[in-house]
């Protein structure tokens, strides 16, 4: 058989004539736990030889982070309703599949309609949609100041998550008892404890920022210190202890964000706890032999909890390779693994194929592709590679992901 090198390198110029300096003062590796260092690392010195393969996806990035410039900085403050508490630091969110009740004056109490997101869930009175924007941009300015040396986007990062998490006037309370609330039943509910997912991204945009002027020792260790508070209440509240027994995405996620807050702030005891039991409470017993998420499937958007719900699964295997444990390959008697799974939907990146589970959307077959790209990390199989090819070539052409999963397979 002819002997082929399918190689993915993170390369190129950055957009608008920035350029990485390459003689550039070397920086200790960043302390990250979902991002990889070493494949930053050997991105980096992909783009300092002048490697100009990923050039659109790196101009994806510093156009993005150009744009997150411009934008916030984000509190929970600015939010337009006032949370049960009456303190506008606590954060409050709505649950999003819930509708006013078409049989009430007052539409009160709402209704479930799953799969089918509310509007009013995404405006300014929930904080969900700032907490997001937070989190996303303070990411993508801390990769693209990672990648091009530019100390504006540095500069910016740091300054939201000083205000989301440190500012005294402006942070966050390290608690979310209102969040996901559904108007006339609960002020807030367990499940609201997704939202917070999304601060894994921004324990990474610090730890990249680490070393920079913007972000100081003092700003790092406060940070810490909410985060300390805020795995507190996840594992001591009622709400925590509700989320926990979730035996779908909720409880997957759930354990990802103990595991990686537990290892931001130091309790390499808990992460490891979490990520042993997860071995049975979460791929053992979510999926099936033949890579199905039963669970998942259940939902009237079945493909896109599916890859939800994995999406949480790597966490946990990316995770568990800070304490030495291989989530990754874990699967028991009577159950797949990560693997299974990511292979029971990878096929549906190709447009042509039907979803046999109810509706699939391109936008859907897209988010395949940060799992496609780290299970070919993961297990150097080329065949994640060629489901990318099935994509279309515009989202390939201008693919961020190619930055933090860089990999070179032969076969």
């Amino acid at each position: 058989m002819k002997r082929t090198t399918v190689a993915i390198l993170v390369a190129a110029a950055v957009a608008q004539g920035s350029a990485v300096a390459a003689d550039a003062p070397a920086r200790d590796a960043p302390v990250v736990f979902v991002l990889d260092p070493g494949q930053l690392a050997h991105a980096k010195e992909a783009i300092a030889r002048g490697d100009a393969q990923l050039g659109a996806a790196l101009a994806l990035l510093v156009e993005r982070a150009e744009t997150a410039l411009e934008a916030g900085p984000y509190t929970v403050v600015d939010k337009t309703l006032e949370p049960p508490s009456g303190n506008p630091q606590d954060y409050m969110s709505f649950g999003p599949y819930w509708w006013p009740n078409p049989d009430t004056d007052d539409g009160l109490p709402y209704i479930r309609r799953d799969g089918e997101g509310n509007p009013e869930a995404r405006t300014d009175g929930s904080d969900s949609p700032r907490l997001g924007r937070m989190a996303r941009s303070a990411h993508t300015l801390a990769l693209a100041h990672t990648f091009t040396g530019r100390a504006e986007f540095a500069e910016r990062a740091a300054l939201l998550l000083r205000t989301w998490f440190l500012d005294a006037d402006t942070r966050m309370n390290p608690h979310l008892q209102y969040g996901q609330a559904i108007p006339g039943r609960v002020e807030g509910r367990g499940i609201g404890i997704i939202d917070t997912v999304r601060l894994t991204s921004a324990i990474d945009a610090a730890g990249l920022l680490a070393g920079s002027e913007f972000w100081t020792r003092e700003e790092h260790e406060g940070l810490k210190d909410w985060f300390r508070d805020y795995l507190r209440w996840l594992q001591t509240s009622r709400h925590g202890r509700d989320e926990r027994r979730a035996a779908n995405n909720h409880g997957t996620f759930y354990d990802a964000q103990v595991a990686c807050f537990a290892l931001f702030v130091g309790d390499t005891e808990t992460a490891r706890t979490v990520l042993e039991s997860a071995r049975e409470n979460r791929i053992a017993r979510q999926i099936d032999p033949d890579g199905r998420q039963p669970r998942e499937l259940a939902r009237a958007i079945g493909f896109h909890y599916s890859r939800y719900n994995l999406d949480a699964m790597f966490l946990l295997g990316r995770l568990g390779e800070h304490v030495g444990l291989d989530l990754w390959n874990y699967r028991s008697a009577e159950s797949g693994g990560i693997r299974a799974a990511l292979d029971y939907i990878a096929p549906y990146a190709d447009a042509s194929r039907e979803w046999p589970h109810g509706p699939i959307t391109d936008a859907q077959r897209v988010r395949l592709l940060p799992l496609l790209r780290q299970g070919c990390r993961v297990y150097r199989d080329p065949t994640y590679l060629d489901r990318i090819q099935e994509l279309p070539e515009a989202v390939r052409r201008r693919d961020p992901t190619k930055l933090l999963y860089p990999v070179s397979i032969t076969r």
